[in-house]
């Protein structure tokens, strides 16, 4: 047989109709189609065209920055759920157990919710189980949704009554200390309190809670970065005071309170972060026995509130 028809791969099979022949296995056609048109410069990486047209693209926007915090929370539990209801904490829907036994806490529930015309959900334990992520709820839970926060240049208002007071916290991360600092502005007449947009204690259930209805009265704003927020305020004509036990001026002594005011609360442990104790006006100490090294953030901004609201009472 002539050439090399024996060699494995390049002769076609026995059942073509036109029998055994030499062949190429298609290389050759498929090697003469060619690969097209040939694309432009600035379509080849790695041609200098390119390069250059990747440079003249512009910049791709940064994503835009998300909050962290929380969207929406749950409250677990009869006392839990009742207490968040007496408070006028905002909610969305109360999920009950099927065939829940109904006691004075469940049909109190039931009355405010019905009242307050919140949507009233009946479903199963399981799915109350995965809705509090497995906590105790006794066969109750409240959603809470989204805080609404106000703008730091809500709180710049002339027209408000009174003296302008406005609190705002610096790594404040309990929102149990955020609640109690909220319910003592309302109690002794201040505007608003804003919370750093980081590292900050936000509203949730707790702080809802601790407030014991304040927070409905008294708006909370968001501030991207407080100390840009703080020298806002001083271009308003307010004054900063911060709270630090290692002040200059001692809490009776200080004589800006009947001036339009901020008062910042520093952490218990760290106190004043430094860009902010340096746009304060005023360092301010609470004078307390040596026995105690330093006071609760949420008492020591009560103190300093009353001691504001009573020079200013007395003026």
């Amino acid at each position: 047989m002539p050439g090399n028809s024996q060699r494995r791969g390049s002769i076609r099979k026995g059942t073509s109709k036109k029998g055994a022949v030499v062949g190429s296995g298609g290389q050759r056609r498929r090697g003469l189609e060619g690969k097209g048109p040939t694309p432009k410069a600035a379509e080849r990486p790695n041609h200098k065209a390119y390069k250059s047209a990747q440079r003249s693209k512009p910049a791709a926007r940064p994503a835009a920055k998300r909050s962290n915090k929380p969207s929406s929370e749950m409250v677990a539990g009869r006392n839990s759920v009742l207490e968040a209801l007496r408070t006028g904490m905002p909610a969305t829907t109360l999920y009950l157990a099927g065939r829940i036994d109904s006691d004075d806490r469940v049909r109190e529930i039931l009355k405010i919710a019905a009242a307050e015309a919140i949507p009233i959900l009946e479903t199963t334990r399981q799915e109350l189980d995965r809705l509090t992520d497995g906590a105790v709820h006794q066969g109750a839970a409240l959603q809470i949704p989204p805080y609404d926060y106000a703008h730091p240049a809500d709180l710049i208002d002339p027209q408000a009554p009174g003296i302008p007071l406005v609190v705002a916290l610096d790594g404040i991360t309990d929102p149990r200390n955020l609640g109690a600092i909220i319910r003592s502005v309302a109690a002794f007449g201040g505007h608003g309190v804003i919370v750093p947009e980081r590292r900050s204690a936000g509203m949730t259930a707790a702080a809802w809670k601790t407030s014991a209805g304040a927070a409905a009265r008294v708006p909370v704003a968001l501030a991207g970065n407080l100390t840009r927020t703080l020298e806002e305020f001083r271009k308003a004509g307010f004054f900063v005071l911060g709270l630090d036990m290692d002040g200059d001026v001692e809490l009776p002594e200080i004589t800006l309170a009947t001036e339009p005011l901020v008062i910042v609360v520093g952490s218990e442990g760290k106190g004043l972060s430094r860009l902010v104790g340096e746009t304060c006006d005023q360092i301010v100490s609470v004078p307390m026995s040596s026995a105690v090294e330093s006071l609760n953030a949420g008492i020591a901004a009560s103190v300093t509130l009353y001691e504001i609201f009573k020079q200013r009472r007395s003026a």
